[in-house]
This record gives C-alpha cells, structure tokens and sequence, in this order.
C-alpha cells in the first residue's frame, strides 16, 4: 500500500516586515497613522463637496466619489495588515485572500478609471476644477 500526503493547507501565511518587536510597533504607528490621515482627508473632501451647494458641480461629484473609491480602496487591505500586527497572527484564510483580493482589484480599477471620466464632463476645461 502506498502512503499518500493528505496534508490540506487552509491559508496563506504573511512573512511581514520585521521580526523586531520595536520595529513593528513603529511599523504600526506608521502604517496606523498614514490609513487614518487617508481616511480623514477622503471624509473631509466628500463633507467639503456635500455641504456647500457652489461644489455641486459634476466634476465635484466625481471627486466625491474619487474619494469615496480611495477610502474602499484602502480599507480593503489596511486594517487586516493592523490586525495581523496587533494579534501576532500571520495567516489569512483562502476566503479571506479571495475577498481582498476581489475588492483590492475591483476598488484599484474604478480608482484608475475615473480620471479619464472626469474629461468626458469637462472636455474644455479638465484641468480646472470647475465645470
């Protein structure tokens, strides 16, 4: 009878930036700091264009939206890399690789496409931002 390998591996495992305890908690900082900054920078500009009518021009809507995109975008593969710091967890789950992935190249398309819909609105006057 031959021995077969039934071995079944149920996730990927992260090899991180550093095995250093005070460097990941700098890592952390940084990383934490930099997705908050992002965050609130996004917020203020849908806020920004929401609240005051003059904005409520299209090529404001679709900044809005930029900005909406960006705040998916990077909230896609940021906090599981947080979480993986603060937990000491290395792995994630096929399912979870997937869905990241998934979203990481669904919000990474829409944010590379919407430029380009931006001079279609304002052909004559794409560089300013008004419309």
């Amino acid at each position: 009878m031959e021995d077969v390998n039934l071995t079944r591996v149920s996730e990927f495992l992260f090899l991180g930036f550093s095995e250093d305890p005070q460097q990941q908690q700098l890592l952390f900082v940084i990383f934490m700091s930099m997705y908050l900054v992002t965050g609130l920078g996004n917020l203020l500009i849908i806020l920004a264009i929401g609240t005051d009518a003059r904005l409520h021009t299209p090529m404001y809507f679709f900044l809005a939206n930029l900005a909406f995109v960006d705040i998916c975008f990077t909230s896609t593969t940021v906090p599981k890399m947080l979480a993986n710091h603060v937990s000491g967890r290395r792995g994630i789950p096929y399912a979870g690789c997937l869905t990241q992935m998934f979203f990481f190249i669904w919000f990474g398309g829409i944010d590379s496409s919407s430029p380009p819909s931006w001079a279609s609105w304002c052909p004559t006057r794409a560089s300013s931002l008004r419309c």
